[in-house]
């Protein structure tokens, strides 16, 4: 691959031909701010903070846009530049409500930090004005339209990663862009969530439980659910886990999961779990060791077997049984028991 030679702060950075000053910086550790970029989608350069100055160029450029060429000279941070991010962020303030100590992304939104690391302070906030179309919830997650940015991460991660295209690009009555919700294609995967960079979309079950700080610990695993072996990060408080996100980076997922994967974790902790076998005797259910328990459905079997055929008997693997699990059920039926009849209803 033909390699570009340039200074980028006055330090010689080889880099791709084809890549962006942004990519070029990032590459030698170079960071350059920025609101809308993110490593899995294309460059949308709606935020105008990644802007830096090329020699020859009378007016800043947007890095995340910009490919680099042969000989070029960028500068990425001077008292020009840093006022004019910070002109960038105050307009972004006027309309977004500082809710900051309610809003469940506080500790861990890349505004609030942006807006701290540029020592913005004073500015007057009316009434926000929606940013979405129409404003959207589903069992998993809500958004909260004045709080968004129009950074667009979240149309771009819906249709470039996800390919589900319920989140669009529209047209606003001033002229200005807006983003559309279409229900009967969103799938409560999360991505949009996972990608956006303020509180404009958040988890509903997370509400108010926890703070980002509160995090004790993230412990890396393995989705448990299927075979394809997404890399989860565990967010756990008190010892319970309070959040799951993917791992950025990560093969195979490289930071997606579904909506089973994000999700659906919050059972493990229900009162109603069972805690031993159950048997029922006389119309109610008595307590039992589990060698009583596997012993009576062992017998049970067998009779069926006996008297009907293997056939007789169909077995439905829990949802939220892990992936070994649901294997080790499909084994036994097909080759102890003697039958296909099994399945397995995929829902969390």
């Amino acid at each position: 691959m033909a390699m570009v030679k340039m200074t980028i702060d006055g330090r010689d950075v080889a880099a791709p031909e084809g890549s962006t000053i942004l990519q070029a910086a990032k590459s030698v550790g170079i960071r350059i701010p920025t609101l809308c970029y993110h490593e899995r989608l294309k460059p949308i350069g709606s935020c105008g903070l990644c802007i830096v100055e090329v020699d020859g160029s009378a007016t800043p450029v947007a890095a995340c846009e910009t490919p680099v060429r042969d000989g070029m000279e960028v500068v990425t941070s001077s008292d020009r530049l840093f006022c004019m991010r910070q002109e960038v962020l105050k307009s972004i303030l006027v309309h977004h409500p500082l809710d900051c100590p309610i809003c469940d992304k506080a500790g861990e939104c890349l505004l609030q930090d942006l807006v701290y690391e540029h020592g913005v302070t004073g500015v007057e906030a009316p009434a926000p004005s929606a940013k979405f179309r129409n404003g959207y919830a589903t069992a998993f997650l809500r958004s909260w339209p004045e709080r968004c940015v129009l950074c667009f991460r979240c149309v771009a991660a819906c249709t470039e990663i996800q390919g589900h295209f319920a989140l669009s690009t529209v047209e606003g009555p001033d002229g200005s862009p807006l983003v559309a919700y279409d229900e009967s294609k969103c799938v409560s995967c999360g991505e949009c969530i996972q990608l956006c960079p303020t509180g404009a979309l958040v988890e509903k079950k997370s509400e108010r439980r926890w703070r980002n700080w509160e995090v004790e610990q993230k412990v890396r695993t393995t989705c448990p659910y299927c075979g394809v072996g997404c890399q989860q990060l565990l967010h756990v408080k008190n010892g319970r886990i309070v959040k799951v996100s993917g791992v950025e980076g990560a093969e195979p997922n490289q930071g997606r999961l579904c909506v089973k994967g994000r999700y659906g974790f919050d059972f493990i902790y229900s009162e109603e779990r069972l805690k031993t076998p159950l048997i029922r005797e006389n119309g109610r259910f008595r307590e039992a060791s589990f060698d009583e328990a596997l012993d009576l459905v062992a017998g049970r079997f067998k009779k069926i077997i006996a008297e009907s055929g293997s056939d007789a008997i169909a077995g439905v693997s829990c949802a939220r049984s892990i992936n070994e699990d649901s294997y080790q059920m499909q084994k036994l039926f097909r080759a102890v028991i003697g039958t296909n009849n099994i399945d397995h209803c995929a829902r969390t």
